[in-house]
């Protein structure tokens, strides 16, 4: 049976029977060697909500050299493909571990593997490809791929896209070349003005939390949680051990909490960044006791047990991994979350902080979803003095606590993936309209 004949995105639109998507990142949904930060969150969870929502989606990133090359999710509409894994086995520190040479074969070989695989079944079928490509690492196989599409005649069949998660490397980015071949993006407001300051006019496309993210935390564990922590107030804080995540204003925070006579506990998760030890020298050198905790497993009693064996101590440091339950029952169990960062390009911790039922002090940068004393905190300075009074105004106010709580919870609602696909697809529509893309289906979003 042949195809029907294609047609311009003005007749059709963009659903699941006119179209398939190829996300390329670095980061992907490997635990812990493809998730560094927040990159392999937001890929992980919007490739997984496109192939949800029907699309056929791959997801080319650099993978765990000890899991298969390629794996089938989602009813076989989600492909993994684990990239470079040849290079990782050499690399066995994480998806940066390498990154020069891992970025030079990524940009390389995925646009001959998107172009024979992807875009001409695609084009076969009269589907339109839509090609997301995530931070710098990437920025040259976006362009090498629009070289070849367009060699090949198969250019108006694809839109492609790349998107600024943050600002790291910048000057490795032809921009002139890039922003020529595809569509720039981001995903805060406040990212777009920092694109703004290089002469870049992007479009606004936010991040998402699962909608499973919306469900309160087990309240059994989150007691018990509270109870091996064993400190009021409760603070948590989790993020790589970066500067701009404002670790040194948090444990000076607790500092001042202890010296007012408050038993403060501050429970942490950070990465293996060298910021890490700085955070854990001022900490001692500031008095307070830390303790590490290393565990053999992500089970909770394990986690819980080690933590109320460190109860003594004012910082207790998680040094092993944590799940997503985990984390979630840490979000709702503490007293107040610290996403105090002083550049925070979006912002998924606060949501997902917000969907658990927790308080979160955001820094007041990318997250464009934030109404202070509404639906969360935010620390518009550097002074760790800002915390302690939002600290303290909490205690004493309970029904602000409670007021918060309701609304951080309606407003993280608006930001489930199918929300953010929703204004996905619609920007799509717009640019395959701008760009007459050609392609076709059965109906069609807009037919």
């Amino acid at each position: 049976m042949s195809a029907s004949p294609p047609t311009h995105v003005g007749r059709r639109g963009i659903t699941p029977d006119t179209a398939e998507f190829v996300i390329l990142s670095f980061e992907g949904p490997d635990q812990p060697y493809s998730q560094a930060g927040g990159l392999g969150v937001r890929v992980t969870e919007l490739s997984q909500a496109l192939a949800e929502a029907g699309f056929r989606t791959t997801l080319v990133f650099i993978g765990d050299p000890a899991l298969p090359s390629v794996e089938q999710r989602v009813h076989d509409r989600l492909t993994l493909r684990r990239w470079g894994q040849w290079l990782s086995q050499h690399h066995p520190g994480g998806v940066y571990d390498g990154e020069a040479a891992k970025v030079a074969d990524y940009g390389g070989s995925v646009p001959y593997f998107v172009l024979d695989e992807l875009a001409r079944s695609a084009a076969a079928a009269n589907r339109l490809l839509v090609v997301l490509a995530e931070d710098w690492q990437t920025a040259d196989a976006l362009c090498h791929l629009s070289d070849l599409l367009a060699y090949f005649d198969l250019r108006d069949r694809a839109l492609l896209l790349w998107n600024a998660n943050n600002d790291f490397s910048f000057g490795h980015i032809n921009w002139g070349r890039l922003g020529y071949v595809a569509t720039l993006t981001t995903v805060s407001r406040y990212m777009k003005h920092v694109l703004w300051k290089i002469g870049i006019n992007p479009l606004v496309i936010p991040n998402g939390i699962p909608e499973s993210f919306l469900a309160p935390p087990d309240s059994k564990q989150v007691a018990a949680l509270r109870e091996a922590v064993g400190g009021s107030p409760f603070l948590f804080k989790i993020g790589r051990f970066d500067p701009s995540k404002r670790w040194l204003m948090a444990v000076d925070a607790a500092v001042r909490l202890k010296q007012r006579g408050q038993r403060v506990k501050l429970l942490m998760r950070g990465g293996m960044e060298p910021h890490g030890g700085e955070v854990i020298h001022h900490a001692y050198s500031q008095g307070l006791a830390v303790h590490d905790v290393v565990v053999s497993d992500q089970e909770f009693e394990t986690l819980c047990e080690a933590i109320a064996a460190a109860a003594d101590a004012d910082i207790i440091n998680l040094r092993s991994f944590i799940s997503d339950d985990f984390k979630r029952v840490c979000y709702r169990a503490a007293d107040v979350v610290l996403a105090n960062s002083g550049h925070e390009p979006f912002g998924i911790v606060g949501l997902e902080v917000m969907g658990a039922g927790g308080i979160v002090v955001l820094g007041g940068t990318g997250e464009d979803y934030a109404i202070p004393f509404e639906n969360c905190l935010v620390a518009e300075t550097d002074d760790p003095e800002e915390i302690v009074g939002y600290v303290t105004t909490l205690r004493m106010q309970p029904a602000v606590l409670t007021n918060i709580r309701t609304e951080a919870r309606k407003t993280a609602a608006l930001f489930t993936w199918d929300h953010v696909i929703g204004n996905l697809v619609s920007r799509l529509n717009y640019l395959a309209a701008a760009q007459q893309a050609v392609f076709s289906g059965r109906g069609g979003y807009g037919a």
